[in-house]
């Protein structure tokens, strides 16, 4: 499978919000605080308030992650992305990630796969692609490495 860089993006983590024990696991919602995105044709900010990861933990110890977020780009469009994605590893590494520690992104497994919304001009590309993503879990909040999937 060929890829080419999209883009890279960091974001803060406000409170996390812990909903407990649901059907299929335990629900944790986690607000995001902002952050920034930047790639070879686009960069920008997170904008905070309406995005978040809902987070499942489910009990075979496999993070579910459902992500909604809105980008702004440094020229001022808007752009919807949701993606969907698993986090699990040994428990000692994911252990260490809950308490906040770096841990090497290649200990554990962390994939997502984005996808886009926009109708500026600029950025409808967007709209047409597949997007795949590889997680790196930072005290302050993800960084995710976004590939477009040619």
């Amino acid at each position: 499978m060929n890829t080419r860089p999209l883009l890279t993006m960091k974001v803060k983590v406000a409170r996390v919000l812990d909903v407990g024990a649901v059907p299929y696991g335990t629900r944790r919602i986690a607000p995001l605080d902002g952050g920034t995105f930047e790639g070879p044709r686009l960069r920008g900010t997170v904008l905070p308030g309406g995005s978040a990861d809902w987070l499942l933990l489910r009990p075979d110890g496999v993070l579910e992650l459902d992500l909604r977020a809105t980008l702004q780009t440094d020229d001022g469009a808007l752009i919807s992305m949701k993606s969907f994605g698993l986090r699990h590893g040994p428990p000692a590494v994911i252990a260490a990630l809950g308490r906040g520690e770096t841990v090497d992104p290649s200990t554990y497994y962390f994939r997502t796969t984005p996808r886009f919304e926009t109708a500026h001009p600029a950025y409808t590309f967007l709209n047409r692609l597949i997007a795949v993503a590889i997680g790196d879990r930072r005290a302050e909040g993800p960084i995710y490495t976004i590939h477009e999937v040619l």
